[in-house]
């Protein structure tokens, strides 16, 4: 256990980092996971509007490093290229 106050501070920080880094990782699964299942009932208009709000936590994820640019930027084509697709079916 840690004895110093700027040591005990740190625990105290990461803690609450760590609690916010938790619940974007889960925020954003969870977004992922509804668009995913919207693709999946083949409702295209509701797909099409739930595109930018999906979009815009993935952008703020990467921005603040709970995913890397990449790994988002492969998330938002994956997901467009599937409504795209639901869309001129």
């Amino acid at each position: 256990m840690a004895n110093h106050f700027s040591a005990l501070k740190r625990i105290r920080q990461d803690e609450k980092r760590t609690a916010y880094n938790r619940q974007s990782k889960t925020r954003l699964r969870h977004q992922i996971r509804a668009m995913r299942r919207v693709l999946a009932s083949k409702d295209a208009k509701a797909a099409g509007e739930l595109l930018s709000r999906t979009f815009s936590i993935i952008d703020r994820s990467a921005k603040i490093g709970i995913i890397k640019k990449n790994t988002a930027a492969r998330y938002k084509s994956k997901l467009h290229l599937r409504v795209k697709a639901l869309q001129q079916a």
